[in-house]
């Protein structure tokens, strides 16, 4: 009764701030009604803090925790790093550290691999997201608007808030994970090249971990994750993720895209099932294989972004049509006259000359295009954080399984990297012109 009553203070008090808007307006639409609240400012990190104090209350309950100091305690729940966007840190990852004196003393070491650390997550924010933001932000603003937007145009602003949101919130993690090393605290891993993964299963794996760890834990595991059979299996599934993409924003685009990953689990699963039922090794594939699959999942990834991204459901189906072909595919003009026969059966079949970019979103020299290309091979080949600096533990826990082959490239205290460093804050100070707040702020 105790455990039950203080996660509905908990829910309550998030529900009210974040959803109850949502839940008046929706109330208003089926019913004709005209009720109306007063304004309601949401708390600053409400999301991420509720989270926390819920994870605590329920492992209590379990007995799985001990008596800690109370000023420890709410050090834990306010500890500013990463308060506002994450990482959603555990009592088990942190009071044990904040009851050793050792992290109060001033360490060296932990200074310097904190201030690397926060300078290349402000590099991604203000030098990679922003940069990519600017060609999101026409397209979804067009489509909103009901625009025809092209084919190039769709697909280009979709990939650019693809990588806008990575860059985005993995900066912020890192800024977070920097500034705590600073004062010798350690903070969990909470992305790992997302867009690397090779299924929607491994993508939950890697992108924002803290959450999935305290979704499986607290809600898929509880309903009764996979130990009920197949069917009930996949409800639990995408309850979870109906529910994910609700707490990220009190809006139906939120719980579309959280189906869609319900969705794409189930299909990864029955896939998984469905192989091995065959025999098939499922541990092991090709290059050429791994390579297929990692764009498939990439894909499928940016199609559910689209969802997240947009305002409203005609705006988020304006995209996926024009990315779809619907509104046609243009043909760029340095292939005309270059296609002999071919010509006159691609203009029959509904493709376009010289209308890459109809709506001019993009500059015709398709600089933009080469940029957001590299982007891509930076998300897919480059290392990050966690494995560039693996040398010295970066994370409470790290994935090291893939560190090895970026050896050569690991930071040390050399002149080198204090030379590379200083240039990535500089370009990033330089790049603070822009004001331009993080994405997950707003959940």
């Amino acid at each position: 009764m105790v455990l039950a009553f203080g996660v509905f203070v908990n829910l309550f008090l998030l529900g009210y701030f974040k959803y109850a808007n949502f839940f008046v307006d929706n109330f208003n639409s089926l019913t004709s009604s005209t009720y109306h609240l007063q304004t309601i400012i949401l708390p600053l990190a409400i999301s991420f803090f509720t989270f926390q104090q819920i994870t605590y209350l329920v492992d209590a309950y379990k007995g799985e925790t001990r008596e800690y100091n109370f000023l420890h305690y709410c050090l834990f729940v306010t500890f500013f790093p990463q308060l506002i966007a994450g990482p959603i840190v555990h009592h088990r990852e942190m009071l044990p550290q904040f009851a050793k004196d050792v992290i109060y003393k001033l360490n060296h070491e932990h200074l310097a691999v904190g201030i690397t650390i926060f300078f290349l997550g402000l590099f991604k924010k203000v030098v990679l997201a922003d940069s990519v933001a600017i060609y999101a932000t026409p397209v979804f603003e067009a489509a909103e608007q009901g625009l025809r937007l092209g084919f190039f145009e769709a697909w280009g602003g979709a990939l650019a808030y693809t990588f806008q949101l990575y860059f985005d919130f993995s900066g912020y993690s890192d800024m977070a994970i920097g500034i705590a090393r600073m004062f010798g605290i350690r903070l969990p891993l909470n992305f790992h090249s997302p867009y690397k993964a090779v299924n929607i299963i491994e993508f939950w794996r890697r992108w924002h971990i803290t959450l999935s760890r305290f979704l499986r834990d607290y809600l898929y595991i509880p309903l009764g994750g996979n130990r009920k059979g197949t069917t009930r299996r996949y409800i639990n599934l995408m309850i979870t993720m109906l529910l994910g993409g609700l707490w990220h924003g009190a809006g139906w685009t939120f719980v579309v895209w959280g189906a869609l990953h319900g969705v794409y689990l189930m299909i990864n699963h029955a896939w998984r099932t469905l192989r091995a039922a065959l025999g098939q090794d499922i541990t092991h594939s090709s290059w050429w294989g791994r390579g297929l699959s990692q764009l498939i999942t990439f894909t499928a990834v940016v199609i559910a972004w689209v969802f997240f991204r947009a305002e409203s459901f005609s705006g988020a189906i304006n995209v996926l049509q024009a990315m779809a072909g619907m509104n046609g595919i243009p043909l760029p003009w340095f292939l005309i006259g270059n296609l002999g026969q071919l010509e006159p059966w691609l203009l029959e079949h509904g493709f376009e000359i010289d209308m890459v970019f109809p709506n001019r979103l993009f500059p015709k020299n398709f600089n933009d295009v080469y940029w957001l290309f590299f982007i891509l091979l930076l998300t897919w080949y480059a290392p990050n954080t966690q494995q560039l600096m693996s040398r010295y533990r970066p994370t409470f826990e790290i994935d090291r399984g893939e560190a090895w082959r970026y050896s050569g490239l690991q930071w040390q205290p050399t002149r080198a990297w204090a030379a590379s460093t200083a240039m990535i804050a500089a370009l990033a100070i330089l790049s603070l012109t822009r004001v331009s707040e993080f994405l997950y702020f707003q959940f």
